[in-house]
């Protein structure tokens, strides 16, 4: 597993100065969960559910965003983790281009879009801060 150090980590709600030992401690997953959780509720609803396609195309890049957080903290190095954070952030990428279509074809109000854009937004923003803090500490 990953060890990360005591290092205040920019990952942590609340005491900065725990260290992460489970990947459900980085903030960006407990993130990714939410948003995942939004996208699954909005997938459910008509007319949305009906495009099968893209509430699979959806829901997969959202919990892709989850899984390769998880997936990259149990690997064996600072590299491959920061490897695994890239891949989740291009999900987060995926999920916000998703919903685009989603608006276009009337699945989703303007409101859910942009609840749910900003989730994703917020997603990635705090992914790509883990990564500059990872890529920061040798």
């Amino acid at each position: 597993m990953l060890r990360l150090g005591r290092a205040a980590v920019p990952q942590l709600k609340g005491n900065t100065n725990m260290k992460i030992e489970r990947f459900e401690d980085i903030q960006s997953w407990q993130e990714a969960r939410s948003l995942t959780k939004r996208v699954y509720g909005i997938t459910k609803e008509l007319p949305f559910k009906r495009d099968q396609a893209l509430c699979g195309q959806i829901q997969r890049a959202s919990v892709s965003i989850m899984a390769n957080i998880a997936e990259g903290f149990d690997r064996q190095s600072r590299k491959e983790f920061v490897q695994f954070l890239y891949y989740a952030s291009a999900s987060a990428s995926e999920v916000q281009s998703h919903l685009y279509v989603a608006l276009d074809q009337r699945y989703i109000s303007e409101q859910d879009f942009g609840i749910i854009y900003e989730q994703a937004k917020k997603t990635k923003s705090l992914i790509n801060g883990f990564i500059a803090y990872l890529k920061g500490k040798k």
